[in-house]
């Protein structure tokens, strides 16, 4: 067995310093008037969030909320897997193993996992464990092929018996969906129930059926991302190498690339600030910019993006729940997954969008705890 070792966040001084030195130097593009973020990311905006990123934001006290957790680090399959273990004070509490995606990280699960361990009634405690994929954070970065949602599945899996968890559940949304519908699959005999706040699937052979207004404009929602937002997931899942130069280099470029989509994937009120405070979103760019994981991270879109690495074309047995959230990016009608998904558990959410543990954790976790009362 592969040891288990305690990680505590200290990042140098100098990483800090050379932050600040890049984000004072930037050689800024031009941009055309009043173009707004229809060409992309706005100047204006990012010029304003990485001033206040080098000359106000203050990394050191987001370190020390990342440091209340309790971190770890250990080897699975070859490769460095950084993860949260939260125990909850209440003894038979459930153990879960929560997966984040791209342009997340753990950083997501700072307000969710407190509610999570230390709920208002013990008996929806949970055990947390909320693992940095392979080549994000921490765990960063990837050091050979082959790291997709199956392979990643396979190595929570193994952490979570590593963790002595006889029985457990997992949780996720974006790339952590994918990862714990495969967990679902591939360990069967521990995983108990698997719950999701992102789950899409395209129209059946027979036609799309008799679509509510509310599924309409999800599938609307799903066309806009796929005709305006995902040139993205096109060069990850194809040249990610080629972009990472820019990325790994620029504190700038890596915070256009990822605050753009805060802004088109949140339930926002045209600012990212009204669904995720800046700092929060600034916590999560940094850990991407001090881990150098721009490139190993976008490397799961070519992983994944090949035929079979998904991992999503066989039916899911495993008892799934849906957390459904209104300003998601693809949201597919309840009915076009049933014949996929053993679906026990469907909940319209009021407000909410793609980093739904972030925007609305209180939400999110109530829908969490009344999914899994019926597996403890």
């Amino acid at each position: 067995m592969s040891e288990i070792a305690p990680f505590t966040v200290d990042i140098p001084d100098a990483a800090l310093e050379d932050l600040r030195r890049r984000l004072r130097e930037a050689r800024w593009p031009d941009q055309i008037p009043d173009a707004g973020w229809d060409y992309g990311a706005e100047m204006g905006y990012i010029q304003e969030l990485a001033r206040y990123w080098a000359e106000e934001y203050d990394w050191r006290a987001a370190e020390a909320e990342l440091n209340r957790l309790d971190h770890y680090t250990t080897a699975v399959d070859g490769q460095n897997i950084h993860f949260i273990h939260q125990r909850s004070p209440h003894p038979d509490a459930y153990p879960l193993v929560i997966s984040h995606g791209w342009p997340g990280s753990v950083v997501e699960f700072l307000d969710i996992i407190g509610l999570l361990t230390h709920p208002d009634d013990p008996a929806d405690a949970f055990h947390v464990v909320a693992p940095s994929l392979p080549g994000y954070g921490f765990s960063g970065p990837t050091a050979e092929r082959g790291w997709d949602a199956v392979r990643t599945a396979r190595a929570f899996a193994t952490l979570m018996g590593r963790l002595g968890y006889g029985s457990y559940g997992a949780q996720g949304g974006d790339w952590g969906s994918f990862i714990s519908q495969n967990i679902g699959r591939c360990d069967t005999d521990h995983c108990e129930a698997v719950h999701v706040n992102f789950l899409f699937a395209t129209a059946p052979d027979d036609g799309p059926g008799e679509l509510t207004e509310a599924e309409e404009a999800g599938l609307a929602r799903a066309n806009l991302y796929f005709t305006e937002g995902a040139g993205y997931m096109q060069i990850q899942s194809t040249k990610p190498q080629t972009l990472a130069y820019g990325l790994n280099d620029s504190p700038v470029g890596q915070l256009a690339w990822i605050a753009e989509k805060f802004l088109a994937w949140t339930d926002n009120d045209g600012a990212i600030e009204t669904a995720v405070s800046r700092d929060r979103l600034l916590t999560n760019v940094s850990l991407y910019w001090f881990t150098a994981t721009a490139g190993s991270s976008a490397r799961m879109y070519y992983e994944v993006l090949r035929p079979g690495a998904a991992g999503i074309t066989e039916p899911l047995d495993t008892p799934i729940g849906v957390a459904n959230f209104p300003m998601e990016i693809m949201r597919a009608p309840r009915h076009w997954l049933e014949g996929s998904y053993n679906i026990v558990h469907w909940t319209e959410m009021a407000e909410g969008g793609h980093f739904a543990a972030m925007e609305e954790p209180d939400a999110l976790a109530q829908d969490i705890r009344r999914f899994f009362r019926r597996f403890r």
